[in-house]
């Protein structure tokens, strides 16, 4: 059991990276890769920085939760106090990419579904409280702002 929550906690963050690359480098259209990745790298940059606020702004606990009970962690983990967690973070600025990158939906929901599995993998392994993979998703959300671009969507909806 143990390595079945490290492989949700730590190993599908690798083949959610791989996928999104194979991805938004076939699925970007070239006339778009350099607005697209663009856009990827600012609203990446932003939710680092909104986290890095969070956490200065709010740490609900000094200690993770192996910590708490005593136990060894069941993943991989920075020496922080955890919030936001690091890998919710990231692999939901990948999944928002993804959408962007693509606007298809229902690769969208596979990579989401990963990244909720990394989320419930994190928190089974005594890494992260809820509440830390939570503000990841919150940070990456809030970066993903970058991604209303208007003059795209009129361009996408006037081509059909």
């Amino acid at each position: 059991m143990d390595s079945f929550i490290q492989l949700l906690a730590d190993g599908l963050v690798f083949p959610l990276v791989l996928g999104a690359v194979v991805v938004l480098v076939w699925l970007v259209p070239n006339h778009d890769k350099f607005s697209v990745y663009s856009r990827m790298l600012l609203a990446g940059m932003t939710s680092y920085l909104v986290a890095k606020l969070m956490a200065l702004a709010y740490q609900p606990s000094e200690q993770r939760p192996f910590e708490l009970l005593g136990v060894d962690p069941g993943a991989s983990y920075l020496n922080n106090p955890g919030f936001p967690s690091d890998h919710s973070l990231f692999v939901w600025v990948i999944v928002f990419a993804v959408w962007y990158g693509t606007r298809n939906k229902w690769l969208a929901l596979v990579f989401a579904v990963i990244a909720l599995l990394v989320g419930v993998g994190r928190v089974l392994a005594l890494v992260h409280a809820p509440l830390d993979v939570i503000g990841g998703f919150a940070a990456a959300t809030v970066g993903a702002a970058w991604y209303f671009d208007v003059r795209r969507s009129s361009t996408r909806l006037a081509k059909k």
